[in-house]
């Protein structure tokens, strides 16, 4: 009976043996199979944890630049890469470059994403990287916290890898007060009411009245000096001498030797208007600045010129004398 129960219990461990060791081999059915998707994530993952890493602290602001291989939909990889980073950072200040260095060959730009815990930064950071690589950039994505670009033969030389690390840097920088400005500056409100006080501003009406009224005691001209696309998208005033803002000086100084035929004296009135009211007044200003004291614009500018009702044209008008060629000199 002894014997029996001793061969009953070896049995018993034998099959306990046999139960464990098979249970300790995996099943194909049990295997979990990945994707290319799932390899491209880990990647992803892994260049996150690189440039958390690599990164060094500027101002209580953790920057990094990552450089990386890839074959192709660089977009897409460096989505996952800065999604990884949001996770990997949790609650860090961070500002952070993930460029690839190897697109499809039917393309010579890749992928450049910048990304970080603040907005602001990440738009000083681009826009810095935008002038850093002027000419090479060819197309841009901004999503506020996330940036990306593409920009042509990224990584050909150790300056790219420099020059992104430079614009994080600057980007991150905490000046002592970014709020205090230098010494004898002004602001654009203070510019632009230090030159209205300066000028006689007219309304849409009077300046209407004045250029049609045959008793005026000094010639007078109505100068249009907003760009090309918005006169095309609001309209014109016909007759009003359409003068770029860049060569608005040259052409009405009587000692410029660009000078309009009519601008010969200085007690002309020019009147100047823009879209809204606000480039028109620094333009009046500059133009007295010149010793045309009668310079002046009109309050509203053509919005409020067509809102009174005054004559003008939507339709895009015909190349006519009116129209003064910025660039070539005059005869």
């Amino acid at each position: 009976m002894s014997r029996l129960t001793t061969s009953q219990s070896s049995l018993s461990s034998l099959r306990d043996y046999d139960t464990k060791k098979t249970r300790s081999i995996p099943s194909p059915q049990g295997l979990v199979l990945r994707n290319i998707e799932d390899i491209r994530n880990q990647v992803a993952h892994s260049v996150a944890l690189r440039a958390a890493r690599k990164a060094e602290v500027q101002d209580g602001t953790k920057i990094s630049v990552v450089l990386t291989l890839t074959k192709n939909d660089d977009e897409r990889f460096l989505r996952k890469v800065a999604s990884n980073i949001r996770q990997v950072m949790n609650q860090q200040q961070y500002l952070f470059a993930v460029a690839t260095t190897c697109s499809s060959a039917v393309s010579d730009s890749t992928a450049v994403v910048m990304c970080g815990t603040s907005h602001m930064m990440v738009q000083r950071a681009s826009m810095l990287a935008c002038q850093k690589f002027l000419t090479r950039v060819s197309e841009v994505y901004n999503e506020g916290a996330m940036w990306i670009g593409f920009i042509r033969d990224m990584g050909e030389t150790p300056y790219d890898e420099s020059a992104l690390m430079d614009a994080l840097r600057k980007a991150s920088q905490n000046l002592v007060d970014p709020a205090l400005p230098p010494p004898g500056s002004r602001s654009i409100n203070q510019i632009l009411s230090d030159a209205r006080a300066r000028l006689e501003r007219v309304t849409a009406i009077d300046a209407y009245e004045q250029l049609t009224d045959p008793d005026m005691y000094m010639p007078a001209v109505l100068v249009d000096i907003r760009p090309e696309s918005q006169r095309r998208q609001y309209g014109v005033i016909r007759g009003a001498l359409i003068i770029e803002r860049n060569v608005l000086e040259w052409r009405f100084d009587p000692r410029s030797e660009a000078r309009l035929p009519i601008a010969n004296r200085y007690d002309l009135r020019v009147i100047v208007f823009c879209q809204e009211g606000y480039t028109s007044s620094l333009a009046a200003a500059a133009l007295q600045d010149l010793g045309l004291l009668h310079a002046t614009d009109i309050i509203g500018g053509f919005s409020e010129w067509v809102d009174s009702g005054l004559p003008m044209e939507v339709d895009e008008p015909p190349s006519e004398p009116s129209i003064i060629d910025p660039y070539s000199p005059l005869p």
